[in-house]
């Protein structure tokens, strides 16, 4: 659907442009845009790269497994139909700490291996629409309640430092780059508490109803 808005958009820009004469001006933007794309990126990989190693160094030095211990009780309440010392805590607690510092980047990788560990749980709890090389029978599959609350607490992602915002207010030239954290912070917390409102009320509703 996006592609189709997207190129929609731009198809009628240039028409437009073509209709009212202004193709120079069209063609400049282009440019002028993808110039700065390039650049933007250059300065991202970066950013991206700092970030994601001291992601790496913090773990090595002990402090991911911290934070970690520190929201276990958290995480045991948001998940607790998952089984003790199932190898899915490791990757769903590293997703949730990376997000709270701000490393969205970073947090990638842990979100992946942590939604490809709770598949694993399925097809450990004996799941008959997933196949035992982890393919689903069909492409309809519902995902489980443990994947629901981990992409609905992952999309409302408190962060305390908005790493990404604020190397974008950098770029641009913002006077004060990191004036964005006290807003973040709140915004954040705010749609992280609707966020386990959401799982706790769906998890009661759902039960009560099975």
């Amino acid at each position: 659907m996006m592609n189709y808005i997207w190129g929609g958009m731009l198809i009628i820009g240039i028409v437009y442009g073509v209709i009212t004469g202004n193709m120079q001006a069209v063609t400049d933007a282009v440019l002028a845009s993808s110039k700065e794309a390039v650049t933007l990126g250059i300065s991202m990989v970066g950013i991206v790269s700092f970030w994601t190693g001291l992601m790496e160094v913090a773990d090595e030095a002990g402090v991911i497994s911290g934070l970690t211990r520190m929201i276990a009780p958290f995480m045991r309440f948001l998940f607790p139909k998952l089984p003790k010392g199932h190898k899915a805590w490791d990757s769903l607690s590293a997703n949730f700490v990376a997000n709270i510092l701000g490393l969205g980047w970073a947090a990638t990788p842990a979100g992946l291996k942590a939604m490809s560990d709770l598949e694993s749980l399925e097809r450990e709890r004996g799941n008959t629409e997933y196949m035992a090389d982890g393919v689903a029978k069909h492409a309809g599959r519902a995902a489980s309640d443990e994947m629901c609350t981990f992409l609905v607490m992952n999309i409302s992602s408190l962060q305390l430092i908005p790493v990404n915002i604020i190397a974008y207010r950098s770029q641009y030239g913002s006077a004060n780059p990191a004036g964005i954290i006290a807003p973040a912070i709140i915004a954040t917390a705010v749609s992280t508490g609707v966020a386990i409102i959401f799982c706790v009320a769906y998890r009661k509703l759902f039960c009560r109803k099975n």
